[in-house]
C-alpha cells in the first residue's frame, strides 16, 4: 500500500466521521468509524456518544482542555472499544448550526497516528528552518551535488543538532521520510512534539526567536483558507434566483482574493433561456454579464456590461469552450500569439503587466452558459495548479447557481404569461360602475396564484362582479383558476341568475376534481370558494350569491359600511347542496367590496380585527377608488401576506329616467304598427334618427314573436346607454332559436333578420319569463357623450305610452 498518511489523518476523507444531533445522539457513522472502534452503524445510531467513551464527562473535559481551532476544537479523548478495551483518539470537533440547535461533526483516528503525521510535518519545517538558517540551502542549489545525494553540511548539522522536541506521552524515536529535493531518503530519527513555534537552535549553538509558523504549518494554513473561501462560496454564491445577482456574487469571491480581474461571460441563451435541455446555451454570442476589479476605475474592461464579447478562435476562451476545459496561459509569452488579432485586448494587458490568464467554462448539468476569465498582475505569482482547481471548484458551484437561475427565469416567464393569459389585462369600461382593483399573490417569485376577479358586462345595461378563490397556490392554481373563470364568463353570458350560475360552476369543479384524481400525474382540485353578483343601474338593485366565499361589504354615502346578510352556499366542488341569492337595493355612489379571505385574515389577525380594519379603509366612499384601494393595502396587509389577496370594489351609477323608456304592448298583432312608431318618436327625442330603420325592424319582428309564440303581458323598453338596447319581455320560457329558413317558408326569418343588423343580441330568464334583447351601436358622436352615465337624483321607472 502506498504511503498511509500522506494527508492529515483527521482529514475529513481519511478520518472516522461521525454526526451527532443537538441531544446527543449519533445520527451518522461512517465506515472508518466502525473500523477504528469496532462498532457497526446499526448498533450505534441514535445512542448517546458518551456511551462510546470511557466515561460520560470524557467529552466534555476534551473539548473543554481542548485547542480552539477556528469554529471547532482539536483534543485527545479515551473511547471505549467494542471489544472492551481503551483507545486515545485524536479529535476534531466542528459545530453545525441549524434551526433545531447545534449538531456536532466529530472526526477522529488514532493518537499514533496523528502523532506521526505531526511528527513528519514538524521535522521537515525544523529541516527547511535550519536549512535556511545555515545557508544550507543555496549549497543545494549551486554546490554542484548531484541531486541524489545529501550535501555534507546538512549531515553534519543533523548528527550535531538533533531536534530537541518531545512527544506528549514522552519521549519516542519515531522515524519519519524526508527528502531534500528530489534526492534521496534521509531517515531523521528524533523524539517529537507535535507544537510548531519552539525555539530552534543555529548551528553555533545560539538560540533563533521562535518562528509561528513552519512549511507543514503554512501549507495547512493554506489549505484551510481554501476551505474557507470555499465555504464562503458557499454562503454567498446563489442567495437568490436572480442570474445578475448570481455572477455578480461569484466575481466578488474570486477577486480579490484568487485574482486582480475577473470576466464572466454567458451566452445569450444564459439571459433568455428558451431551451434548457442538455447541450450548449450557445444562443447567439457571448454577453458580458459581470465583471470585476482590484482598481476601482476598472482598467482592464475592454467590454462593458450587457455588450457583446468577441474573443479571438485562437483566444483561451474559445479553446476553453471547444475543449470544455480549463486553459491557462502566460499572457505575454512568445507563444500568445492569439493577442495579435485583438490589439485592444494586447494593449490593455501590457499595460497593466498582466502576466497570468486563466479561462474556466461555466457548465451545469451539461449545458455549457459562459466562460470565466481570470487575470493577475498585482499579484506577483502565476496561476498555478492549486489555483486552477479552486477556481475550478468555485466556478462549478456558482454554474449551478446560474442554471438554477436560468431555469427560474424560464419558469417566472411562463407563470407571467399564464398570469396575463388567465386575469384580465383591462377591465371593461361600464356605465354601471367604476371599478378598481388589486391581485397580490402570496408566491411572488412565480407571480400566480388561484385566486381571480371579473368584471363582465351584461344585457340591459347591467354589469356582474365576480370573485373567487381556487385552493392552493402555484402554477397548478391559476390553470384551475383559468378554468374556472372561463366557465363563469360563458355562464354569464347566457344571463343566468347568481344561484344558477354557481350550481353550474359547482358541477363543473366536481368534474375537474374528477378527471384530476383519474389522472395520475394531474393536479387535484380540492376546490373553490366564489362570489357573484350583479348589479342594474336601472332597478339600482344588487342581486349577489356566494359560494363559500365571504359576503360583500357595501359602503353606503350616510350609513356604516354594511355586510348584508347573503345566504352562504356550500363552497365549490362538495355537490348536493342548493345556492341561493339575496336581493340588495344600492344607492348611487356607494361603494361595493368583492375580496378573497386572504384580505381578511392576513398576518395571522382575529377575523373580527379584519373586518373592523376593512370598515375604516372603506369609510369614506366619496374618495377616488385608487386611493381607498391603497388604504386597504396599507390597512390590512402586511408586507409578505401569507395568502393570496385579491379584491375589487365598484362605485355605483345609475341610469336616469332620460336614459331608458318602456311601453306595455297589447297582444294584438296591429299592436306591432303603434309601437314602431313610439319607438321612432323616442329615437328623435335622442338625437337618434340614424338608428331610426334598423329600430324599427327590430321592435317589430321581436314584438310581433312574442305576439305569436308567448303570452301577455308584454313589454318593451329601449335603453341609450353605451349602445343602444331593445328588450321585448313576455311570460314566457320558451326560448327563440334562430334557423335558415328555406325559399318557400312564409316565416321564420325574423331572428335571423335582427342578427344581421344588431351587434349582439339574445335572451335572458326572469322571474316571470324571459327578455329578448338586440343592441345597436350608436353613432361615435352619441357614444363619447354617452360614456359618462348621468349622475343625480332620477326615479328609476320609466316613462310610459
Amino acid at each position: 500500500m502506498a504511503h498511509e498518511h500522506r494527508g492529515d489523518p483527521l482529514g475529513i476523507t481519511s478520518a472516522a466521521v461521525a454526526l451527532v444531533d443537538a441531544y446527543g445522539l449519533i445520527q451518522y457513522w461512517s465506515r472508518r468509524a466502525q473500523a477504528l472502534l469496532g462498532y457497526s452503524a446499526a448498533g450505534v445510531l441514535r445512542r448517546p456518544v458518551t456511551s462510546l467513551l470511557a466515561s460520560e464527562e470524557a467529552l466534555s473535559s476534551a473539548l473543554a482542555e481542548g485547542r480552539r481551532v477556528g469554529d471547532g476544537w482539536e483534543s485527545v479523548v479515551t473511547a471505549r472499544h467494542c471489544a472492551g478495551h481503551r483507545i486515545e483518539l485524536a479529535l476534531r470537533a466542528c459545530p453545525l448550526r441549524t434551526g433545531e440547535g447545534s449538531s456536532w461533526l466529530f472526526v477522529a483516528c488514532d493518537i499514533s497516528a496523528s502523532h506521526k503525521w505531526e511528527q513528519e510535518q514538524t521535522v521537515m519545517g525544523r529541516l527547511l528552518e535550519w536549512a535556511v538558517t545555515a545557508g544550507i540551502v543555496g549549497d543545494v542549489e549551486h554546490s554542484g551535488h548531484g541531486e541524489d545525494r545529501v550535501p555534507q553540511g546538512m549531515e553534519d548539522l543533523l548528527r550535531s543538532h538533533p531536534p530537541p522536541l518531545t512527544t506528549s506521552a514522552g519521549e519516542s524515536g519515531q522515524t519519519a521520510p524526508a527528502r531534500s529535493g528530489q534526492g534521496t531518503p534521509l531517515l531523521l530519527s528524533a523524539p517529537v512534539k507535535p507544537t510548531f513555534g519552539l525555539p530552534a537552535t543555529a548551528p553555533e549553538g545560539k538560540t533563533l526567536p521562535p518562528r509561528p509558523t513552519s512549511a507543514a504549518a503554512t501549507a495547512r494554513d493554506g489549505a484551510r483558507e481554501r476551505l474557507a473561501l470555499i465555504n464562503e462560496a458557499g454562503h454567498r454564491i446563489g442567495s437568490t434566483l436572480d442570474l445578475d445577482c448570481t455572477v455578480n456574487e461569484l466575481a466578488e469571491v474570486l477577486v480579490p482574493q484568487l485574482a486582480d480581474f475577473v470576466a464572466i461571460d454567458l451566452f445569450q441563451g444564459g439571459f433568455a433561456p428558451a431551451d434548457l435541455t442538455t447541450g450548449s446555451a450557445t444562443g447567439g454570442t457571448l454577453t458580458r454579464a459581470a465583471h470585476l476589479s482590484i482598481h476601482k476605475d476598472l482598467p482592464e474592461v475592454v467590454v462593458a456590461i450587457g455588450e457583446p464579447t468577441r474573443y479571438p478562435p485562437r483566444s483561451p476562451q474559445q479553446r476553453c469552450l471547444k475543449a470544455g476545459r480549463s486553459v491557462l496561459d502566460a499572457v505575454l509569452a512568445p507563444t500568445t500569439s492569439w493577442l495579435t488579432e485583438d490589439p485592444l485586448r494586447l494593449e490593455t494587458l501590457r499595460r497593466l503587466g498582466v502576466h497570468s490568464h486563466l479561462s474556466v467554462p461555466l457548465v451545469a448539468r451539461g449545458v455549457t452558459m459562459g466562460v470565466v476569465t481570470v487575470l493577475r498582475w498585482e499579484n506577483p505569482n502565476a496561476f498555478d495548479e492549486d489555483d486552477l482547481l479552486l477556481i475550478e471548484e468555485l466556478v462549478a458551484r456558482a454554474a449551478v447557481c446560474v442554471d438554477n437561475a436560468r431555469r427560474f427565469a424560464r419558469e417566472h416567464n411562463v407563470a407571467l404569461t399564464l398570469q396575463t393569459s388567465l386575469l384580465p389585462p383591462d377591465l371593461p369600461d361600464s356605465s354601471a360602475v367604476e371599478i378598481a382593483y388589486r391581485y397580490l399573490p402570496a408566491d411572488a417569485e412565480a407571480g400566480v396564484g388561484g385566486d381571480w376577479f371579473d368584471v363582465i358586462p351584461l344585457s340591459g345595461a347591467r354589469v356582474a362582479l365576480v370573485v373567487g378563490d381556487v385552493i392552493g397556490h402555484g402554477i397548478h392554481a391559476a390553470a384551475s383558476m383559468g378554468r374556472l373563470r372561463a366557465a363563469v364568463q360563458t355562464l354569464a353570458d347566457l344571463d343566468l341568475p347568481p344561484d344558477e350560475l354557481l350550481a353550474q360552476v359547482d358541477d363543473l369543479v366536481l368534474r375537474l376534481a374528477d378527471e384530476a384524481e383519474a389522472a395520475t400525474d394531474g393536479p387535484l382540485v380540492i376546490g373553490a370558494t366564489c362570489v357573484y353578483a350583479v348589479y342594474d343601474p336601472i332597478s339600482r338593485k344588487l342581486n349577489v350569491a356566494r359560494a363559500g366565499h365571504p359576503s360583500p361589504a357595501i359602503a353606503h354615502l350616510r350609513e356604516p359600511v354594511e355586510f348584508p346578510d347573503i345566504p352562504a352556499g356550500p363552497p365549490l366542488g362538495l355537490g348536493g347542496l342548493p345556492f341561493e341569492s339575496a336581493e340588495i337595493e344600492v344607492e348611487e355612489g356607494s361603494v361595493i367590496a368583492l375580496y378573497t379571505d386572504g384580505l381578511i385574515e392576513a398576518s395571522d389577525r382575529d377575523v373580527d380585527v379584519g373586518f373592523e380594519r376593512l370598515c375604516f379603509a372603506l369609510a369614506h366612499p366619496d374618495r377616488p377608488l385608487e386611493e381607498i384601494c391603497d388604504t386597504m393595502v396599507r390597512t390590512l396587509l402586511p408586507d409578505h401576506p401569507h395568502d393570496d389577496v385579491a379584491f375589487l370594489i365598484a362605485r355605483t351609477h345609475i341610469l336616469t329616467s332620460d336614459r331608458f323608456t318602456s311601453w306595455e304592448v297589447p297582444a294584438d298583432p296591429r299592436a306591432v304598427h303603434e309601437v314602431r312608431g313610439k319607438a321612432a318618436r323616442q329615437l328623435t327625442a335622442w338625437g337618434l334618427e340614424r338608428l331610426a330603420f334598423t329600430t324599427e325592424l327590430i321592435v317589430s319582428e321581436l314584438v310581433t314573436n312574442a305576439i305569436r309564440h308567448a303570452s301577455g303581458p308584454i313589454g318593451l323598453r329601449l335603453i341609450r346607454d353605451r349602445s343602444l338596447i331593445c328588450e321585448v319581455s313576455d311570460t314566457s320560457n320558451t326560448a327563440p332559436h334562430m334557423r335558415r329558413s328555406h325559399v318557400t317558408d312564409e316565416g321564420g326569418r325574423g331572428l335571423f333578420l335582427v342578427a344581421q343588423v344588431a351587434q349582439r343580441w339574445g335572451t335572458r330568464y326572469t322571474g316571470t319569463g324571459k327578455t329578448v334583447w338586440a343592441e345597436l351601436q350608436l353613432p361615435v358622436a352619441h357614444a363619447k357623450r354617452d360614456a359618462t352615465p348621468s349622475i343625480g337624483p332620477g326615479s328609476g321607472g320609466g316613462a310610459s305610452g
